[in-house]
């Protein structure tokens, strides 16, 4: 361990959140992919900063994240990043109440992005991410309103549809 509790605080609080009120094989699958998938960018962001990088933890967690990135290449997945940009044009007050996570990483207009699978807000900063931004980060996730909207007649859901139809065409 690195000696930074702080962290390990941030990973118990992500594992003891649950979808048991949820059946997640009901969500969309685009969006339940991007869901598991921004919580594994939490856990291995964390799970570096709290644990050795060649801790057992991480070497699984970077296993995961290899595999995702041909994961993130099939069906309609790869459009994903395009329908929060589109979400952002076209229904703001949607895009506005997506987790944060989802807003800084797929808005180009955000300089955020995934580098070496872990979360980085800013680039010019040497300063690890505070774990509170994690806290709030992973409750943005389980918040009810937002993971009712991920159902396939959810919200969120009936919006990606829409972007899909639109793209197509």
């Amino acid at each position: 361990m690195n000696g930074n509790m702080e962290y390990v605080q941030v990973l118990e609080h992500v594992y003891e959140k649950s979808l048991m009120l949820h059946d997640p094989s009901l969500w969309h699958p685009v969006l339940f992919f991007y869901h598991i998938d921004a919580l594994a960018h939490i856990d291995y962001t964390t799970g570096i900063l709290a644990y050795n990088i060649q801790s057992p933890k991480n070497i699984m967690a970077a296993q995961y994240m290899r595999w995702r990135i041909d994961e993130e290449k099939k069906g309609d997945r790869v459009k994903f990043p395009g329908f929060i940009v589109w979400l952002k044009e076209h229904f703001p007050e949607k895009f506005e109440r997506l987790p944060a996570l989802w807003r800084c990483i797929y808005d180009p207009a955000d300089r955020a992005s995934y580098r070496s699978f872990r979360i980085v807000t800013d680039p010019d900063s040497k300063s690890p991410i505070s774990p509170q931004v994690f806290f709030e980060m992973t409750d943005d996730f389980f918040e009810p309103e937002f993971l009712k909207s991920l159902y396939m007649e959810g919200s969120l859901s009936t919006l990606f549809e829409k972007y899909n139809t639109e793209t197509k065409s």
